[in-house]
Parts: C-alpha cells; structure tokens; sequence
C-alpha cells in the first residue's frame, strides 16, 4: 500500500506509512547529513556525539548534493541559534583531510571521528591511500566519495573511468579492498541500509576503519520522503569483549610459570584506556613492559617497569629482554615486522606467547594462546588471578639495569654540543637526536608530539621520553609521508587544550604541506617542527645499510656526468612555510632553536620553527633488524658486503609458530 500524502509543511511531507509514522522530505545527501548528526557512542556509560563534523573539498559530483546540505544544515544551525550539529571544514587536500580524520578519531581513541566528501574521479580517488592508512591503524573513518551518474543519462562525464569490460565499475571501485565497508547507493531506498551498515563497522573496536559510502551524483540530488525514525538520535554500543573464564585462567597459568616475561604494549592498550590497570599490574609484579609505535605511552618513561620502545625501532633495554625472554604477553599489538624486528626480536629457545587482543587475527599471531579480549578486562582479570606472584628480584633488579643504562644513552645524545654538518652549507648543524630532545624537555608532559615517516619516526621511538599516554602519535602502521601537518591539525582539532609539535622532515614536508593553510583557516595553533636535511635520510640510511650507497635520496643537481650528485637544491622550506600563512622561526644553533620552542608555544598561530641537521649522525643504534631483501648478486663490493650480512640475520629469523599451552598438574606445559 503506497503512503498517503496529506501535504508538505516545514520540510515534513506529512505523508505517513501504514504503520502512521511521518515522512520527511529530503534529498539522499540532506538525508544523509541529518542522519550523521544525529549518532553517538557509548562506552563504560559514556555517551559522544560520533561525528565532530565533516571534511569536504567541492566539485562537480558533491558541490550541489553534500554540498547544498551541509550550507542548508549551516544556515539551520544559526537560524536555530544552536551549536553546529555537523560542522563543515575546508580541506586543501583530499588526502589530508582523511589523515586529519584519522588522527583526530586516534587522539579520540576512536569514539569520535570526522566524515570526508570528495568529487567525482580525482577528488575522490586522491583519497584512497587516506583510506588504507585509516584501515590498516584500525581508525575508524567515513568516506563519501561522490560517484558519476547512476542513470548514465550524460555519460559518459568528466572524469568518468570506462572500461570495454563492464558497464558498472567507477573509479571508486578501488576504495573497495583499503576499506572495512564499501556501499554505492544507486538508489535512495538503499541509503538507510549503507549508513547503518557503515556505522555498524565503525563503532566495532575489531572491524573498525574506514567505511566508504559512494554516491552518484544525481543520487545525492534526489528527493524521496523518508520516514522520520531514521534521523532519531542513535547510540551504538562500544563493546569490551570479556574473556573467557577458562581461557583467562590458562593464560594466567603460563605466565605464572614463565622465569623472563615480557610484555608487548600495543595500541590497544591506549584505545582500551588500559593504561591505569597495564600501571597496577605491571608495577606488582615486576613484569617489564615494550612498547610498539602505537602503544607508547601506555607507560610512562620513568616508570619502573618500562623499557620502552621494542623491535627494529626499540631501545637496547627492550630488545635485551626480548631476547631472554621465556614468555611475551602482547597486549592490544598487531605484531608487525617493526615490533617483532622482523622476527627475530624473540629468540629464547623456550619462548611463548599469550596475546590478547579484541581481534582474533591478532590473538593468534606468533603462534600464540590466544585470548580474545578486551585489553583492560583482561589486564584486570590477570591481576586478580596473580594477585600473589611476581617476577624474582633478580629479574627486576636486571629490567632497573638495562632501563637506566639506556636512560643515560638518550641523555648523551639529548645534550647539545654534538657537531654534526650543513650538507649544503659545511656549517656546523645540530643533529636529529638533538632536535627531537629541545622539543621533549622544552614541551610540557600533556603535549603532543606527531610523526609519520622518514627517521624521524624510529628516533622519536627511541628517543621521546613520554609523560602521558596520549602524548605520542606516530603513525607507523602505514608509515604514511605527508600525514604530519595533516595528522597534527586533526590531533589539534580533538584536544585544542594541548600544544601539538608536527615533527616532520622535509621529504614528507614536501609531499603534503597543504593543510597549514587549513589551520591558519580555522585558527588552530600547531607547531611545525620542519627539519632540513636535504634528501631522504632515513632511506638514505637504509639504502647504504644495504649496499646501495644512498643512491637517489639527496635532493641535489644533475652533476656533469648527468647523475643526480650535483650540488644542493637551493630549497628554501621557510619561505614555502611563511606563504601559506604560518609564522615562521629560523634556528640555526641549539639556543637559538631552544628559543624558537619557547616562542612558538607562547604564540596563538600556528608555527613553523626551521632547522637544519646533518642526515649523516643517526640516532643510538637498536642493535635489532629490519628485514629488507638485498640484491643477492652485484658487482658492487657495498652489495656483496650487505648480502653477507643480510643472510647472517635470516639465520636468526623464526617463524615462531610454537604453540603456547597452560601448564598441566606438574607445572609442566
């Protein structure tokens, strides 16, 4: 039985169901703005609004359909004289504006997050690898890439893919594999069910990342009356799986029988806000803790049982113990090759692991027991079972050791007066080390520092002294170049009450400095740290590591024999800087640039602080590995050295595919 009409009064048809229930009149993209405003999150009892607002770059595809209902959704707001209940921003980057979405819902801990619009064809597939980075970090982001016409009435349009092989394939087709839900509403009947589909995926901690919603253009313009409950306020569950009684008991049975346990700290333990329970338990028993890019900070640095960082990027104290250790307890981590040094951090003959993760992929890498968890349930439950264990002393004596001993390496590199070089103007510069410990002392203990790619990434994991658990954000899971002062305006945007240091070298500067303009636009103060190095140091490190000599990593001229080793590129990045709207500061000495911190964070507006450092004095070495395949036959001497010592670290590697199992009646497992 069809609806029947009984006229249209302030947007509502007054057109109801069968069942009686009203309809509202509205296109499928004002639908779908109102439908956005009006979800929220719960957790713990916690209710938030899910989405801050959303991020948007018009063209023909979304200007007259997500466009036309974010300005009317605006104009609403204000007339109504309320709070804009889904704020549109301008981007100047498609790109961009999924890594500040991404940061933002990582500085949320995932109960929050930003929606994106793009236009048909480049706009929408310049953010494709935003969407992999969102779903390989497990953050929960919406895509709604405009899509061409579904009635093909114009087709085929600007910038429409064709293919010989199918009628129906877009473009956005390719959002399909880097996202967690992929929907195109060819129909408005269909938008209900792909935005509930969306949402459903991404308020799941374990199936979390990006949702793609793609629509035709003449879809977002359509009318159609929809009925009223879909723009009711709705709250979605965020789930602490419990673990099982038995299982929880089984691990808690290994541990307990373990001699050198050792516990991996991922960025589950962060999202979980397990850091206060990973505190309790760890300093009762004595258990030290590692910790991968995205769970550092779930201990403080000077807490007794932190080691700090693990893996290719960790300290010697971390991956000392790793190697000793008898059994690992990843706790919320992916086990990537980074944390695991490729494999070959875990070398003890007896080792095992217990993982707890809330994603079962996870639970069972490494060959572990796995348990299916949330991290601060299952931290909590193992205290209780271990409420009367703990490591010897002789272990704990030997965790306070090798923590202070790599304290002391990182104060000597802190300490200015290393004399490092101006690769373009033989001047003295200061190093990386140095950099990185200015802005650590200097900032306060709730800043926030953010990298991405480059070395500056496994320096600051090294390096950075953390102070509070959301005060490091590096994004590792797709080392991404060009997230830095994208990644740090939307870590600013979800705590405006901390200052942000976008710690960036120039490669990744270059790729991706757009956004700057963005904060200047929306007022946001973040501090931009941008180190001049002339090139890709750290591809310029692994390149000669393996033999390859830094070939193609210094920006330089064409030298007369037409290779690239020519003199330095005259760039100048502070210009560059100072023109899309920042304050720029230019430091040259240690003083100088202690002064330029000191400004920068007194400042309202967005500051970039210049530096220069030599690409050549590394950070303190990790005495861990990265497996990287060099060539196996060269004429080169550098390749054939780098081969012998590659296949040295293939010997160490192990599949550790042992299977962990709790003890029987005798102790034994």
């Amino acid at each position: 039985m069809a609806p029947i009409n009984t006229g249209r009064a302030g947007g509502i048809t007054g057109v109801r169901t069968p069942e009686g229930e009203q309809t509202i009149h509205l296109t499928v993209a004002q639908a779908t703005v109102r439908f956005l405003a009006n979800q929220y999150v719960e957790r713990d009892g916690e209710t938030t609004k899910f989405f801050a607002g959303c991020f948007g770059i018009f063209g023909h595809g979304n200007v007259a359909g997500l466009g036309q209902a974010l300005l009317q959704n605006e104009i609403d707001d204000i007339d109504a004289g309320r709070e804009q209940t889904l704020q549109y921003v301008l981007g100047r980057n498609e790109q961009a504006m999924v890594h500040s979405a991404a940061a933002f819902a990582r500085m949320k801990d995932r109960l929050q997050t930003w929606a994106v619009s793009a236009s048909v064809g480049p706009g929408s597939t310049n953010m494709l690898t935003g969407a992999a980075l969102a779903t390989i970090n497990r953050l929960p982001v919406l895509l709604l890439p405009a899509d061409t016409f579904a009635t093909r009435a114009s087709a085929p349009v600007l910038q429409e893919l064709e293919l010989p092989s199918a009628g129906d394939i877009t473009v956005n087709d390719a959002f399909k594999p880097v996202s967690r839900y992929f929907d195109r509403v060819w129909r408005p009947e269909q938008l209900p069910g792909a935005l509930l589909g969306a949402m459903r995926v991404l308020t799941d901690p374990v199936e979390t990342g990006t949702a793609t919603v793609a629509i035709p253009q003449d879809v977002q313009a359509e009318a159609f009356d929809w009925p009223e409950s879909l723009f009711a306020p709705r709250t979605w569950h965020v789930a602490r799986p419990l673990p099982e009684r038995s299982v929880i008991a089984s691990a808690a049975a290994i541990i307990r029988s373990a001699k050198r346990p050792l516990i991996v700290a991922g960025g589950g333990v962060i999202y979980s806000g397990a850091t206060e329970s990973l505190d309790r338990f760890c300093a009762r028993t004595g258990i030290p803790v590692g910790q991968s890019q995205a769970g550092k900070g779930s201990l403080r640095y000077d807490h007794p049982q932190s080691v700090g960082a693990i893996g290719s990027t960790g300290t010697t104290a971390a991956n000392a113990l790793a190697a000793e250790a008898d059994v690992v307890i990843g706790i919320g981590t992916r086990y990537s090759d980074f944390t695991t040094a490729s494999r070959t951090a875990f070398t003890g003959d007896d080792v095992t692991f217990v993982n707890i993760n809330v994603a079962s992929l996870d639970s069972v890498k490494q060959g572990g027991y796995s348990v299916v968890a949330d991290a601060r349930e299952a931290i909590d439950a193992l205290d209780e079972l271990l409420a009367d264990h703990a490591v010897d002393a002789s272990y704990r004596e030997r965790v306070g050791v090798l923590a202070a001993e790599w304290d002391a390496t990182v104060s000597s590199v802190y300490a200015p007066g290393t004399t490092g070089v101006n690769v373009a103007t033989g001047e003295e510069a200061l190093t990386q080390s140095e950099v990185i410990g200015l802005v650590n002392e200097i900032s306060d203990p709730r800043d926030v520092v953010v990298c991405a790619a480059g070395s500056m990434p496994g320096d600051l994991h090294k390096l950075w002294r953390t102070r509070d658990s959301k005060g490091y954000h590096v994004e590792y899971g797709y080392s991404c170049m060009g997230y830095e002062v994208a990644g740090g305006l939307g870590v600013k945007m979800a705590c405006p009450d901390r200052d942000v240091f976008v710690m960036v070298g120039d490669g990744s500067y270059l790729m991706m400095a757009t956004e700057l303009v963005t904060a200047v636009q929306e007022n946001l103060k973040v501090i931009v740290v941008l180190v001049q190095n002339h090139g890709f140091a750290s591809i310029g490190s692994l390149s000669e590591s393996l033999g390859s000599q830094r070939f193609g990593t210094d920006y330089r001229y064409r030298g007369g024999d037409g290779r690239l080793d020519g003199s330095v590129l005259p760039i100048d990045l502070a210009a560059n800087a100072a023109s899309l709207g920042a304050d720029v500061i230019r430091a040259t000495t240690a003083a100088e640039f202690a002064d330029a911190i000191k400004v920068a964070k007194a400042a309202t507006t967005t500051t970039v602080i210049h530096v220069e450092t030599d690409p050549l004095i590394g950070a303190p070495d990790s005495e861990s590995w990265w497996d990287v395949p060099v060539s196996e036959t060269s004429t080169l001497d550098s390749t054939q050295q780098a081969y012998a010592t590659y296949q040295q670290w293939k010997a160490v590697q192990r599949p550790y595919l042992r299977p962990a199992t709790a003890p029987d009646a005798d102790g034994a497992t």
